[in-house]
């Protein structure tokens, strides 16, 4: 398999897993509150990657330590909660499509962080991106008054966090190998995750009831698969492709968001729709224009 087909398997791959997240989070939250579905998330993912890939750690430089510390806590631990916030307010699938604000911050801390130029589409797809959004919950806190939309800010700036950990791993750590780079996250964020744990209460009020023990087996299959297992993937992509082209992994994302919002119940508008391809269109301006 060549490079070019490689790049386009991890991007179908992590569409698949990522876009199934959403869901997955939603009915994890019917046992636990976001603190401790975050913190069990990634807690279970440390466990994981540790036993696979402790022996990696080895290959990370003193002076990449820092990078693996921003990549930790930028790129996944802080993503996490955030996320778990937004959907226990928000449908699972605008939540998904929020996501694809990702390409967009990723462009955007690009220029103003990193010194990359830019051209005008790009400037266009930003600008298509913030109409897309603002219509996707404006409508969606019309349909749904029972719901928070405020809470989507909380998705939003869970993206910023995403672009800077592809933006820095491309500068920094691209040439250290990627289950190196993701059991390096994973350990300095265990230690937190177990105090953050313990202070939500999780030990106190779990009472091993069905409705816990089907939340339980839903974050496994969220750390092993949509953090875990996906983590490594999407750090090689960015590896052996540009920091735009792997968030791009957001255009798929919501059509399998979307897929399984639908067959949750949830309920989508034309105008929604609609602004999920505005924003998905001002993606390919952004990515195009490179």
């Amino acid at each position: 398999m060549n490079l070019q087909q490689r790049k386009w398997l991890f991007l179908v791959l992590l569409s698949l897993v990522w876009g199934s997240s959403y869901i997955l989070i939603k009915k994890a939250l019917l046992g636990f509150d976001p603190i401790s579905l975050g913190a069990l998330r990634i807690t279970f993912s440390a466990v994981l990657l540790l036993m696979i890939g402790f022996s990696s750690l080895k290959k990370i430089k003193k002076n990449q330590w820092k990078y693996i510390f921003y990549t930790a806590f930028l790129g996944t631990f802080f993503p996490v909660f955030l996320f778990s916030f937004a959907v226990q307010e928000i449908d699972s699938a605008i939540a998904s499509m929020l996501n694809s604000f990702t390409p967009f911050n990723t462009f955007i801390l690009g220029i103003v962080v990193f010194g990359f130029g830019f051209k005008k589409k790009q400037f266009i797809g930003i600008l298509l991106g913030l109409i897309g959004t603002s219509i996707l919950i404006l409508k969606g806190a019309d349909m749904n008054p029972n719901q928070n939309y405020w809470f989507s800010l909380f998705a939003i700036l869970a993206t910023f966090g995403y672009a800077m950990n592809v933006n820095i791993v491309k500068k920094h750590l691209a040439d250290l190998d990627a289950l190196a780079i993701i059991t390096g996250n994973f350990l300095m964020m265990l230690p937190p995750a177990i105090v953050v744990l313990y202070f939500s209460g999780f030990f106190s009020t779990f009472t091993g009831d069905e409705m816990q023990m089907d939340s339980l087996l839903y974050v496994v299959i969220l750390a092993i698969f949509g953090t875990g297992i996906a983590k490594v993937l999407y750090t090689k992509l960015v590896q052996i492709s540009t920091p735009v082209f792997a968030s791009s992994v957001t255009y798929l994302m919501p059509l399998v968001g979307i897929f399984w919002g639908f067959l949750d119940g949830e309920k989508l508008s034309i105008l929604q729709l609609f602004a999920g391809f505005i924003i998905m269109f001002g993606v390919y301006l952004v990515n195009k224009a490179k």
